[in-house]
């Protein structure tokens, strides 16, 4: 197997719904996100994914929150903007165009949010 991995930032505002304590006042955190790619076969270049492809899968996910306050967005409206729904719906949103890329060639292995430098949450399936 292989594995590719790419790491990104971006600075969102959310609060925490049915929380009691700091978080479920409006504040903000500059974040990263981890997308880790896996395939048993690599492409005619030699490469699982140019990275620089991972990045423009990624990019519209980042450009929809970046500077946004999350709770204002779908799907969080709804669903509380923890670091665990966030990491779950970069996975989601990532998985479905890179299917579509790859022609499943490669999948999602998992994609971890850092809310702070010492916190994370991680998604896979």
């Amino acid at each position: 197997m292989y594995e590719v991995t790419v790491d990104a930032g971006f600075s969102s505002g959310h609060y925490l719904r049915n929380y009691r304590g700091k978080c479920e006042n409006p504040h903000g955190h500059n974040y990263k996100v981890r997308v880790t790619l896996i395939g048993r076969e690599l492409d005619a270049t030699g490469l699982l994914l140019d990275f620089k492809l991972l990045k423009q899968v990624m990019r519209p996910v980042i450009e929809r929150i970046d500077h946004q306050m999350l709770n204002d967005l779908a799907p969080f409206t709804e669903l509380n903007p923890s670091a665990e729904n966030l990491a779950r719906y970069f996975y989601d949103e990532t998985s479905q165009q890179l299917a579509e890329m790859t022609e499943g060639r490669v999948r999602l292995k998992d994609c971890t949010i850092w809310e702070t430098e010492t916190t994370t949450a991680t998604y896979y399936e």
